[in-house]
């Protein structure tokens, strides 16, 4: 398991970080301590990049963007990702009929896909 920075451990650029996820999210996710525990400049770097992509106002509402999080985490198989962005994706709106849905058609495709690529099958598009 990784070594997660804690807050008391936390100073200069790691403590920066640790107190806008604070502040935007409420608290900091073990992702970001992790990152924190190996190198600061590396997280402050995907904080940004979390604030670009899923914090900021964009064309896209938060409850999609957690929708499409969680299909990836789902088709990378990432335990962690799934359990941070179906909550993620509860709190911005998602009922569990959703949440089902979603699963069933990430199951779908996966079949789907895997079916297409053994038959090398041409598009028709």
């Amino acid at each position: 398991m990784s070594k997660l920075l804690t807050d008391n451990e936390a100073t200069g650029r790691a403590k920066e970080v640790f107190d806008e996820l604070k502040e935007k999210m409420g608290i900091i996710p073990n992702f970001f301590r992790a990152q924190a525990a190996v190198d600061s400049e590396w997280t402050a770097i995907n904080l940004t990049r979390w604030k670009h992509i899923m914090h900021n106002e964009r064309k896209l509402d938060r409850k999609t963007k957690e929708l499409i999080a969680l299909t990836v985490s789902l088709v990378n198989n990432c335990e962690y990702c799934c359990m941070a962005h179906e909550g993620a994706a509860k709190m911005a709106g998602a009922s569990e009929e959703e949440l089902n849905e979603l699963r069933q058609v990430v199951e779908f495709f996966q079949s789907f896909n895997a079916i297409a690529d053994s038959l090398n099958v041409p598009c028709e598009i």
